[in-house]
């Protein structure tokens, strides 16, 4: 059996840092009885700094399909994470981030020294290279690409793209350097329970949920200015780690001049074992994203049965031509406005019967062997790439 030695910042039993810990850990479900999986992580999630609970630190713990080492702060600090991948038998190396200093940067510099035994290597980029997520913070990233490429760090190195447009944004960025890209969807996880049926409620305000790490990226401040023109009374509850507090702070005024027949609630994060049946509880998932990789908590709504009315920046493209959703190009906020009065307007009858089109739609992508083997075929052929 291949072994796979796998480096990304947050994993199990993590869930604040978003969609890189549920696209990971969905890997390791689907083929963890084929590959051996063992993960190298933090031992504390995002934004937090003290150590998961139940877990033995710097040691290897059996998760799931999974073998998670959990580094220490002074580990992450040190050559501990090289001396790991140096004693550590494995035939794949899998990053998951292109930027990570401790995860990815410093295992990259360690392979350009020869400090570990060769082996082929797989960086899948999680979306960091495409324009928007350039865009932020730029100069410090263009710099470090720059960088990259001129210490020779980024040669032999299959890429892992999770989309055809992905593939793109990893060309533009790295040139002729990224000569050897394998697509590879993300894999969902199984929608394992029929949910209730949707049922907008004639008279009483349409429910909207808006799940996702706050952060300008995901357009949270967009969609509060949508609000501020829908003529349909509505009630939005937002989910998700603050992680831009400046952003936050500009969110905050935004829902401050919202008419009265809007109202909003923060509800903090979410565990994500209740994820699904938070997000069943609405009629209308919001996210006029900036820009996904793939977009796990789309996926999340739909599993539950939730109508999803999100931008164009998303893999999600034939969600109007199953009749499961709405897609939006931000830069016309007004036709974001008519959905909205759209799906105000279903008949309970209508939107139960749209919420059992979705969810079956949520069935048909997290069944799809096709999803499965691409990524089997990525770790395989990046194997035999040395």
């Amino acid at each position: 059996m291949r072994t796979v030695l796998v480096f990304v910042h947050y994993y199990l039993p993590g869930y604040r840092s978003g969609g890189p810990v549920r696209t990971l850990a969905n890997i390791v479900e689907r083929l963890g009885e084929d590959i051996r999986f063992r993960v190298v992580t933090a031992d504390c999630d995002a934004y937090e700094s003290r150590s998961y609970s139940g877990v033995r630190v710097d040691d290897w713990n059996h998760v799931g399909n999974a073998e998670v080492f959990y580094a220490s702060a002074s580990a992450r600090k040190s050559l501990a994470l090289v001396r790991l991948v140096a004693s550590t038998r494995h035939d794949l190396l899998y990053l998951n981030s292109f930027f990570d200093p401790a995860f990815t940067v410093v295992p990259l510099l360690a392979r350009r020294m020869g400090w570990f035994p060769e082996c082929p290597v797989v960086l899948a980029p999680r979306g960091e290279l495409a324009r928007s997520a350039l865009g932020l913070k730029a100069w410090k990233k263009r710099s470090y690409v720059k960088l990259a490429l001129g210490l020779g760090l980024l040669r032999d190195i299959t890429w892992h793209a999770s989309s055809e447009h992905e593939a793109r944004d990893i060309r533009r960025t790295l040139g002729s350097v990224a000569d050897r890209i394998v697509v590879a969807p993300d894999l969902p996880a199984l929608a394992k329970a029929h949910p209730p049926p949707r049922r907008n409620k004639q008279g009483v305000p349409l429910r909207i949920v808006f799940l996702s790490r706050i952060s300008p990226i995901k357009n949270l401040d967009f969609a509060l200015r949508v609000l501020t023109q829908v003529s349909v009374p509505v009630e939005l509850d937002i989910y998700g780690m603050v992680g831009d507090s400046a952003y936050w702070r500009r969110c905050q005024a935004l829902i401050a001049t919202l008419p009265t027949t809007v109202s909003v609630a923060y509800r903090g994060a979410v565990d994500h074992c209740l994820v699904t049946q938070t997000l069943g509880e609405y009629d209308l998932f919001f996210l006029p994203t900036l820009g996904e990789n793939y977009g796990h908590a789309i996926y999340e709504a739909l599993a539950a049965g939730v109508p999803v009315l999100i931008s164009n920046q998303t893999p999600w493209k034939d969600l109007e031509e199953c009749g499961v959703g709405y897609v939006r190009r931000v830069e016309e906020p007004r036709t974001f406005v008519r959905a909205i009065e759209t799906h105000a307007q279903l008949t309970p009858l209508e939107a139960e019967a749209m919420a059992a089109r979705v969810f079956e739609y949520a069935q048909l992508v997290g069944t799809d062997q096709s999803l499965i083997e691409r990524t089997r075929l990525l770790l395989l052929q990046a194997h035999r790439c040395i």
